[in-house]
């Protein structure tokens, strides 16, 4: 059974870090019965109108649990989380909701809203039904994002992973083959959309951020040089990094 824990606006913009980092450290939480497949990252509407941190992302922890599992134990585990981590004066929200939940198709369509205007906690709400959404401090506007994350992540055609495999860990250039072996898939995304072979090396600059499409973790590359190639998205300088730390 799949289960996506959103999590949103836990930091503040002088705390040093951000909703991203709550997100991956709530795998030293999970219960037996439930592993971590991947933490990711979802951009929401940046806009004058939407109060947020750094860039109005939310996260979203993506967990592979028994059939059986209690979603009653996911939820108070990331409600301890929250409550442990969170940076006083913000506004955090938490949405948990299994890949068998009525209301998914709902949040889907919510966290597609986020992106492209401002919304309402009430239209979150709404979205949510009978999942769990939750707001534990400040205004609650968290609530928000915690859900786009979930709905957008579950869609499975946005955001980048921010864990993987312990993707922080891989060396700066390795195989296509142990990419896959890792169950990244690597993508050309040059003119001629080419195949890349699996004994060619793929440069990460120290930064391997996976695309989620289709579902899945996809590495977009483009040629390097005979047999290399070099992901396409680049680490930001450190005049560009959100100072939430996402």
């Amino acid at each position: 059974m799949r289960v996506y824990v959103g999590f949103d606006d836990t930091d503040t913009i002088t705390s040093g870090r951000g909703t991203g980092k709550l997100a991956r450290w709530f795998e030293k939480e999970l219960p037996e019965g439930c592993h971590l497949w991947g933490v990711v990252r979802q951009q929401l509407l940046v806009d004058d109108a939407i109060p947020y941190t750094s860039h109005n992302s939310s996260a979203c922890a993506v967990l592979d649990c028994r059939e059986d599992f209690p979603i009653s134990s996911i939820i108070a585990r990331a409600t301890e989380h929250i409550e442990r981590h969170f940076i006083s004066g913000s506004d955090p929200g938490l949405c948990v909701v299994s890949e068998s939940e009525r209301s998914l198709p709902g949040i889907i369509s919510f966290g597609r809203l986020c992106t492209f205007r401002v919304v309402k906690q009430q239209e979150a709400l709404i979205a949510a039904g009978d999942a769990h959404l939750s707001g534990h401090g400040g205004t609650n506007d968290g609530i928000i994002g915690a859900a786009a994350a979930v709905g957008l992540t579950a869609d499975g055609w946005s955001g980048r992973f921010i864990e993987f495999q312990g993707l922080r860990h891989f060396p700066e250039s390795l195989s296509v083959a142990e990419l896959q072996d890792r169950g990244i898939r690597v993508v050309s995304t040059d003119k001629e959309a080419r195949l890349v072979p699996v004994h060619d090396i793929v440069h990460t600059s120290g930064w391997l951020r996976p695309h989620l499409w289709g579902r899945e973790p996809i590495l977009p590359v483009v040629p390097r040089g005979r047999n290399e190639w070099e992901t396409i998205s680049k680490k930001r300088s450190a005049s560009e990094k959100p100072k939430g730390g996402k």
